[in-house]
């Protein structure tokens, strides 16, 4: 009988370090994330959460060490372009386009992903449907969470890089981020999760 290999992990992380303005921020950091897995990072502000997140998407580079993603480093061009396209990235900057309307501010971003037909569906369930042809700048902040929320359900990644998703929400958007979150981990997803919680 052939002996069956274990998957590769789709995230691997080997003694990785990193430098912020001249202090070393994170040391010798080693993880593996496999397809459906979730990864939260807690700590303090200042600890280095949103840096480690920025260097996963690609933001900065490790000081050290290598991040491979299928088995490959992304510091290779060509791997990297294809290793963005895998990413979603939330951050605590949302980027709503305060002019558009809700459903213009997702459908924005799925058009730019050459998809169609998740806006709504991801508005609504979001809790933000009835909300659909206000102008952005109408929302109070955490609806504009729950609108970033929806935009990683419309251009739907399978890497989600989350730095403080529960900020600005209320006890029903915590969970809705939780079952979103589970959700995506079942069809097989990733999540990275940075909280000071």
């Amino acid at each position: 009988m052939p002996v069956r290999k274990p998957p590769l992990p789709r995230i691997l992380l080997n003694d990785v370090s990193c430098m912020r303005n001249a202090q070393q921020i994170l040391r010798h950091v080693n993880m593996s994330v496999h397809d459906g897995g979730a990864l939260v990072l807690t700590g303090s502000n200042g600890s280095g959460k949103t840096t480690f997140l920025r260097m996963l998407a690609g933001f900065s580079r490790p000081s050290a060490g290598q991040i491979l993603w299928n088995g490959h480093d992304i510091s290779q061009s060509g791997i990297f372009h294809q290793y963005k396209l895998q990413l979603n990235w939330l951050s605590l900057k949302d980027a709503v386009k305060e002019k558009f309307t809700v459903l213009d501010n997702v459908q924005w971003f799925e058009v730019l992903e050459g998809k169609h037909g998740k806006s709504l569906p991801a508005l609504e369930l979001m809790g933000l449907g009835r909300l659909a042809k206000d102008k952005a700048r109408m929302l109070s902040m955490g609806q504009r969470k729950r609108l970033q929320l929806a935009r990683l359900l419309a251009i739907d990644r399978p890497i989600w890089l989350l730095d403080e998703p529960s900020v600005a929400l209320d006890d029903e958007g915590v969970r809705l981020l939780e079952y979103i979150i589970a959700e995506h981990r079942k069809k097989g997803g990733i999540v990275i999760v940075a909280t000071h919680l």
